[in-house]
């Protein structure tokens, strides 16, 4: 395997040749956090997003992880959904049952997607109750610094314009502090209405894996990673994920590397 790892501000770059490359890659991380995890807690709380990150675990439904993984420890939410039915083409539920989770031995009661019946606000409200009592019972861990629920992994994939989740550039939602989930109704994208974790809630993750492919994102890749750029790049969403515990691992393909400043 080609594979090129460095270490920025603390932040683990991985960087691989190709997608299968990387797939592999990833899905190896996964289950070394999934046995490290269900062994110290007894389970796995891993948070989703949408997008080609979903494809990109797609080694996880495979030989051998399909059977070393113990599946039935594995607790599945989404760090931010458009406010669509479940069965929507834009539905980031739909893409990961239809493409990952029902070809795992994950348990149904273990799958926590939002109420798609409610509008976005109750929706983003009825989510963080959902959350709030599985850290009750813990399921899902609570940090020591903030309270915030301690999620086992959290996966983003950044978008060329440098949003992770439902966090967009200059976006009031950015400041929300108090709040585990919240909702946005203005989303630059086809389904304005979505709900997200908030950036306390991300940074609290024992673990966060942002996953970056293709040239079109080596700009945002750049802004987010590299020493070497503005003040305006100090904003960018991407670039504030900032785990509380610094277990961040960027993984990228080549093209999406390709602006780095170890590329230059």
């Amino acid at each position: 395997m080609a594979l090129e790892v460095l270490i920025k501000e603390r932040k683990e770059v991985r960087i691989h040749e190709n997608l299968e490359e990387l797939s592999i890659d990833l899905a190896n991380h996964i289950e070394e956090l999934s046995e490290e995890s269900i062994k110290n807690r007894g389970v796995f709380a891993v948070a989703l997003s949408g997008g080609s990150i979903i494809s990109l675990m797609r080694k996880l439904s495979e030989a051998p992880y399909k059977k070393t993984v113990d599946w039935s420890r594995w607790y599945i939410f989404w760090v931010d959904e458009r406010v669509v039915a479940r069965n929507h083409v834009d539905s980031n539920y739909k893409l990961a049952k239809d493409h990952l989770l029902s070809k795992l031995p994950i348990l149904p009661s273990h799958v926590h997607s939002i109420n798609d019946s409610l509008t976005a606000e109750e929706a983003a409200n009825d989510y963080e109750f959902t959350i709030r009592q599985l850290v009750k019972t813990r399921v899902i861990n609570v940090s020591d610094i903030n309270d915030c629920p301690k999620f086992d992994l959290i996966l983003l994939e950044v978008a060329s314009d440098g949003h992770v989740a439902s966090l967009f550039p200059n976006h009031p939602v950015l400041e929300t502090k108090n709040e585990w989930v919240t909702f946005i109704t203005n989303a630059p994208k086809p389904q304005p209405e979505s709900i997200t974790f908030t950036l306390p809630v991300i940074n609290s993750a024992a673990n966060v894996m942002v996953v970056a492919t293709g040239y079109e994102k080596a700009e945002a890749v750049h802004m987010a990673i590299d020493d070497d750029t503005g003040p305006e790049c100090q904003v960018l969403p991407a670039r504030m994920i900032q785990p509380d515990d610094r277990k961040l691992v960027w993984f990228l393909d080549a093209e999406a590397a390709s602006k780095l400043t170890r590329f230059s």
